[in-house]
């Protein structure tokens, strides 16, 4: 396996609209999760697998 299969990407929704976007190995992607849970706690945060065909830019 390649470090690519084992990234996460992290989002921030505002409703149907992604406000925020992360991409990491799944240890910095769990805490940016959990920042961002922190500090938008009433919108919902996902913790998704990156697949290997994927690609996404840290923004």
């Amino acid at each position: 396996m390649t470090s690519r299969q084992h990234r996460r990407r992290v989002r921030v929704w505002f409703g149907e609209h992604v406000i925020a976007q992360y991409v990491a190995e799944a240890p910095l992607a769990a805490r940016y999760e959990q920042a961002m849970r922190r500090r938008f706690a009433g919108l919902r945060v996902t913790n998704d697998i990156l697949g290997p065909q994927e690609h996404a830019d840290n923004n």
